[in-house]
């Protein structure tokens, strides 16, 4: 198995998803262990000066004036441990946990931080024997790093709070007990250097950039299904017309549509229709995808720069030289984030308009309603509320939370970021995402039946073929939210892209996607 060393290699959102899933295995690096034992050396030195620096030798935030004596230092990283561990409600996911832990090790390995190396080998040991602290989800404002969500992760450590094994949830105690382990210490800065850091916020991002790079595949998928189910036009994914306006986005979507249409049958079959042009959620599509694909794109190079870097503070540059800075605030992700929420409701938005086209049966021979007996039968109607009821909850979530700031610390953390909501509101409005997209699949998928024996291209058709599988043509009303959970398992599971994606590479064809 491959493995990652922290503090020397280049991480990146796949990767982090690639540990946190014991698909790639990690240890510390050579040359990274000693690296953390220099600064170590550095930090122990400064703890037994006479010079005063904040976070070893003093109180924490607005207690930044008050010197601690040597005797008391240990004492006082222990206490940030508990005082911090405020956090409420939900308890994290495992996955986010996990990706915590291995975010927050490859930022101390990296030798500013005066961390000890048994600390991070402790942590180590968590991440390679499933060890998953209790989390709760919300008490962070995204400044002074995620200290609430940080402190939690690692009460464990000194012999504090729950960890989950093999999803059990015990105390730490018995953790220790279980793997005969022994809970640590803390020495100077070692409790504020694992609760300095934008680890938490971090972790949304990377989890939440793969959920919706899946997601946008996926809606190119189904917005080229409900195209074909609508008998609409092929001209607005010309190349010539996207090499005019060459954002990288909509060159790829449109290039993705065309692809997914190649060698329709259907397309044919109105080839010489009298129909001018279609509503904008058909012909905009590689526009609008587009811009969330780009606002994507953005979110990823950000969240890879914050991967390989150094968020906690002070930051111990040698023996003589500790520089206490800002790089703990969150702001440089709570931004993108609230950006890309946006482009990753307009994805539903968009969806939704085309499942509202798919039910109104003015043309291309699909019945109203996407049902040939309805009176009786309310057809896919309904359904269609489900998608609007959470698109519009969509637009709600995406109020951005970066905008906000409420001071903190006596005034000492004035102004904060509030990018731990910002990551954990991404993952939800990509939780409803997913359920809009299933929605616009079993419409898309019934259109699709309408035009046979005409068939669509060979990816589509796959596609189409896997649906059906797990979904029944219908003419008659049932649960349709039996079909809909069906449909999301698809979607959120990444089955309906990797059955594209194989049929593309079986058949040779280049589909296309952000990472090639």
């Amino acid at each position: 198995m491959k493995t990652f060393f922290f503090g020397e290699g280049q991480l990146t959102p796949d990767l982090a998803l690639q540990i946190a899933k014991n698909k790639i295995n990690c240890e510390i690096g050579k040359r990274a262990k000693i690296n953390v034992q220099k600064s170590r050396k550095y930090t122990l030195g400064i703890a037994n000066s006479e010079r005063t620096v904040y976070g070893i030798n003093t109180g924490f935030g607005p207690l930044c004036d008050t010197r601690i004596s040597k005797e008391k230092i240990k004492l006082l990283q222990e206490n940030i441990l508990k005082s911090h561990s405020v956090g409420v409600g939900p308890v994290v996911p495992d996955l986010i946990v996990k990706l915590m832990l291995i975010t927050k090790v490859h930022a101390l390995s990296m030798g500013y931080s005066g961390i000890s190396l048994e600390v991070l080998e402790h942590i180590v040991f968590f991440i390679h024997h499933e060890i998953i602290p209790e989390v709760p989800a919300q008490g962070s404002v995204g400044a002074s790093g995620d200290l609430a969500p940080l402190a939690h992760l690692f009460l464990p450590i000194i012999g504090l709070g729950k960890v989950k094994v093999n999803g059990t949830t015990i105390s730490s105690a018995k953790m220790h007990t279980l793997h005969h382990l022994n809970p640590l210490t803390l020495g100077a800065k070692e409790g504020l250097a694992l609760i300095n850091g934008t680890q938490f916020i971090l972790s949304y991002a990377v989890l939440g950039l793969s959920r919706f790079y899946n997601c946008l595949e996926a809606a190119d998928i189904v917005g080229a299904m409900s195209l074909e189910g609508l008998l609409g036009s092929i001209s607005p994914f010309k190349k010539e017309l996207h090499k005019l306006r060459p954002f990288e986005g909509s060159q790829l979507v449109a290039s993705r549509i065309n692809t997914l249409l190649g060698g329709s049958k259907m397309v044919a079959s109105h080839e010489y229709c009298d129909r001018v042009q279609d509503p904008y959620s058909l012909r905009c599509i590689p526009q609008v995808h587009g811009a969330s694909r780009n606002a994507w794109t953005h979110l990823n190079d950000l969240v890879t720069t914050e991967l390989n870097s150094v968020t906690d503070n002070p930051i111990i540059i040698d023996g003589q030289t500790s520089i206490s800075g800002g790089n703990f605030h969150g702001q440089l992700l709570a931004i993108p984030l609230d950006y890309t929420s946006l482009a990753a409701a307009e994805i539903g938005n968009i969806s939704d308009r085309r499942t509202y086209l798919l039910l109104e049966g003015k043309t291309n021979g699909l019945p109203r309603l996407l049902m040939k007996n309805t009176g009786i039968n309310s057809g896919f109607m309904i359904p269609q509320y489900t998608s609007a009821a959470l698109a519009s909850e969509n637009k709600g979530l995406c109020w951005p939370s970066s905008v906000d700031s409420i001071p903190t610390s006596l005034g000492q953390e004035d102004h904060v970021s509030m990018g731990s909501i910002s990551g954990r509101k991404f993952n939800t409005i990509i939780d409803n995402l997913e359920l809009i997209l299933a929605v616009e699949l079993i419409c898309a998928a019934q259109a699709f039946d309408y035009h046979k024996p005409l068939k669509s291209g060979l990816i589509l058709e796959q596609c189409h073929y896997l649906i059906r599988k797990q979904i029944n043509h219908t003419e008659e009303d049932h649960i349709f939210s039996e079909d809909i959970n069906i449909a999301h398992k698809l979607i959120a599971s990444g089955a309906l892209v990797k059955k594209a994606n194989e049929t593309a590479k079986v058949n040779h064809i280049n589909l296309g996607n952000t990472f090639e």
